[in-house]
């Protein structure tokens, strides 16, 4: 096999109750990636099963494990992984044995010629629920339309970043579905390429339908003030359109009561309620924004990161 590249590699992947792929997926790590020089950046997002155990016994040397306090989501694990890589080129995918280490070397290609400094994976037959599919379909829609930005698969975590775009992603909240575009406003150079996805090995999948709300949200605050923030808006910004949505359809209603069938709306209680649904969905959304931009200043401003390491474990368990 051609070694493409004598550089350093940093292979971040968070896990969140992955006992019964972490093995078999650092052994598909080490066999695409013979005769590289690399770590692999293991970060466990607070497992409740026995993940943190599995990956010491196997006393890997090339193994890192960083150990979060608490559950904090995949942003925040990406951003502890990346904190704490050292590789000249920075490479994430998920722990759950979808992305296929084999596709490695040929995004490490592109990344090594110096012309790109984001390489990112397009699932080709994607082996997932529409339950996934959905909200990872309105999150590529809205990107393309929205910002013109012609990335066909948002959502794959396997990603090759050369170390400063990776290093100044600054990721906040549930910020890593839209990674590529974030890279993408820090003006790296983006190239797209076919990746093989296979069916999740083991366990269960952590999302539910809850996301797409949780997509538009993103987009609607990403697209509004095109920087990284934390997590309030999945509060204020989801009921706020909730409400802006179901005052239009009430709005929506009266307009066709009028005009359809000439009644009078003037004196409706219905008209008061939808104007309000309206005004009140805009200002949660608004609440939100602020909210968002006070939490980045704290966090900037104080020089701190919003996630909080308990231990760092190299092989065996011995303290980094």
């Amino acid at each position: 096999m051609k070694i493409i590249t004598d550089s350093f590699l940093s292979i971040v992947v968070p896990l969140y109750n992955e006992q019964d792929n972490v093995v078999l997926l650092t052994e598909k790590i080490h066999e695409s990636l013979q005769g590289y020089n690399y770590q692999i950046v293991y970060v466990d997002d607070f497992s409740t099963d026995d993940t943190r155990s599995v990956v010491k016994k196997m006393n890997d040397k090339r193994v890192h494990l960083i150990e979060l306090k608490k559950n904090y989501g995949q942003s925040l694990a990406l951003a502890a992984g990346i904190d704490y890589a050292t590789g000249d080129y920075i490479i994430t995918m998920d722990g759950d044995l979808q992305n296929d280490p084999s596709d490695i070397p040929q995004m490490l290609a592109y990344a090594a010629d110096g012309e790109y400094d984001l390489i990112t994976g397009i699932r080709q037959k994607r082996k997932d629920s529409l339950i996934k599919k959905i909200p990872s379909k309105i999150a590529n829609f809205l990107v393309r339309r929205v910002t013109k930005l012609d990335i066909k698969d948002n959502g794959c975590a396997l990603k090759v970043f050369t170390k400063d775009i990776a290093k100044g992603l600054n990721l906040y909240g549930e910020m890593h579905r839209f990674i590529t575009l974030l890279a993408h406003l820090e003006g790296a150079q983006i190239k797209q390429v076919n990746v093989k996805h296979h069916a999740r090995h083991a366990g269960v999948s952590k999302y539910g339908l809850e996301r797409v709300f949780k997509v538009v949200a993103d987009m609607m605050l990403l697209l509004f003030i095109r920087k990284y923030f934390q997590r309030p808006i999945h509060l204020f910004g989801i009921f706020g359109v909730l409400l802006i949505l179901l005052g239009i359809l009430m709005n929506i209603y009266l307009l066709v009561m009028k005009f359809g069938f000439g009644e009078d709306i003037g004196n409706r209680p219905m008209l008061i309620f939808g104007m309000m649904f309206i005004l009140g969905g805009i200002q949660l959304f608004t609440i939100g924004i602020v909210m968002e931009l006070l939490i980045r200043t704290y966090y900037e401003s104080q020089q701190k990161r919003p996630y909080r390491i308990k231990k760092i474990s190299i092989g065996d368990g011995k303290a980094a």
